[in-house]
């Protein structure tokens, strides 16, 4: 046989094998039976469907039935859709207000050496971190200055002036579609925001990164509900407005298909991703909670620690998916109405980290999240009898991380 009938049979079988696999409605809608919904804890949100498309991006889309969604929109659509999941509800886990005396008020920041980098001019200038969570406060006085604004939009006028598909996003965007019967507002994403950015020249605050730049994107409801495609749709959203690092102190969510593929979409783009370990007390490489245990390339899945520098009780653990421990046992940080208050969680020892990772790539802005999740990771503080139950066995310190991410980015 010649070589052109050699080249001639390998392109028939090439041909046939691409023929061989044919996209179809339940290829890309494989839950639509009701199987996975019931795998979900019954949460499944019958009429709005998370859809991925090929390019990338997400939408959540809405329908009267799964039968008229897989007829009206998926079949014609079908070459430009990648993944459809049932959006879902669950109760967000979050952290609990406390009241704390006898140490500094700031005593997360010195312990993480946050002051060592203060004292070198850096302070996260420049950089765009989302706090994906529930509501923040923009008008508190220690958030305002430090709230990214959209000045292609116009505030208050009811119009999506910039054309992003989000109307009014001038100081951030809501994704709230459970909004929930609380009448108290939520303290969380302000004390989350605080702890990452405070500005320490309107009050008594200092945040780990007190120049960094905060994109709020709610999705948690002042009663602690959300949707897995609303937390999709804010993190997607963070990123369109410059976030280099996403911040998610939130767990709960039972099913995960569509939330690791947005995690795995945000590493593609080089976002880091910081995510709390969860409050359980419980071993999550044994019984994983999500998003904490996706241990994608760009996650780091942190750990609280105490005062005295061991692993909190109720921290979540785990040698393989949480990487690190960082202050969060009586943390002091902004809540709306112009307040602070203490608050115990995970919640607080991601944001440390986040807030870590502000100063790091402030410092070297050509870094990647790859680098400098190596440079935070390479770097923890281990001491003896105080090790931690995770992957690195330690809590974080920026000083020395930011030595190894000098060697790494000169």
């Amino acid at each position: 046989m010649d070589v052109q009938k050699i080249l001639s049979a390998v392109a028939i079988i090439f041909a046939l094998s691409a023929c061989s696999y044919k996209k179809s409605a339940e290829s890309v809608f494989p839950g639509k039976s009701g199987a996975d919904a019931a795998a979900c804890l019954g949460q499944a949100i019958q009429t709005r469907f998370i859809v991925e498309w090929e390019d990338g991006k997400f939408t959540v889309e809405k329908s009267s039935s799964a039968d008229k969604f897989e007829k009206e929109f998926i079949v014609p659509k079908l070459n430009e859709i990648r993944f459809v999941q049932y959006d879902r509800t669950f109760q967000v886990e979050t952290a609990k207000e406390v009241r704390a005396s006898g140490y500094s008020d700031s005593w997360g920041q010195q312990m993480i050496k946050a002051d060592t980098l203060w004292a070198q001019g850096i302070y996260g200038q420049n950089i765009k971190v989302g706090v994906v969570d529930s509501y923040v406060d923009t008008s508190h006085p220690q958030i305002r200055p430090r709230i990214a604004v959209n000045a292609a939009e116009i505030p208050g006028n009811g119009i999506d002036d910039d054309g992003n598909g989000v109307v009014d996003d001038y100081y951030g965007a809501r994704f709230v579609s459970t909004p929930g019967t609380n009448p108290t507002t939520s303290s969380h994403g302000t004390h989350v925001t605080g702890i990452i950015a405070a500005d320490p020249n309107y009050g008594d605050i200092q945040g780990v990164a007190p120049q960094s730049q905060i994109i709020p994107a709610q999705f948690i409801s002042d009663d602690g509900r959300g949707t897995l495609g609303d937390a999709i749709l804010a993190m997607q959203y963070a990123v369109s407005r410059g976030a280099r690092i996403i911040n998610a102190s939130w767990g709960g969510s039972p099913c995960d298909t569509s939330l690791k593929n947005a995690f795995v979409s945000l590493q593609d783009r080089g976002i880091l991703v910081v995510v709390a370990a969860g409050n359980e007390g419980t071993d999550i490489d044994v019984s994983p909670t999500f998003p904490a245990a996706f241990n994608v390339g760009t996650q780091i899945t942190v750990a609280a620690s105490s005062r005295m520098d061991f692993m909190t009780y109720w921290s979540n653990s785990g040698f393989n998916l949480v990487h690190v421990a960082a202050p969060g046992e009586d943390i002091l940080s902004t809540v709306p109405n112009n307040g602070t208050a203490y608050m115990d969680g995970t919640s607080m020892a991601a944001p440390m980290v986040s807030g870590a990772a502000a100063l790091l790539m402030s410092a070297r802005p050509t870094a990647t999240a790859v680098q400098v999740k190596q440079a935070i990771l390479q770097s923890v503080d281990v001491t003896s009898g105080h090790q931690f139950k995770v992957n690195t066995r330690g809590r974080i310190n920026v000083q020395k991380a930011l030595e190894v991410l000098t060697r790494l980015v000169p």
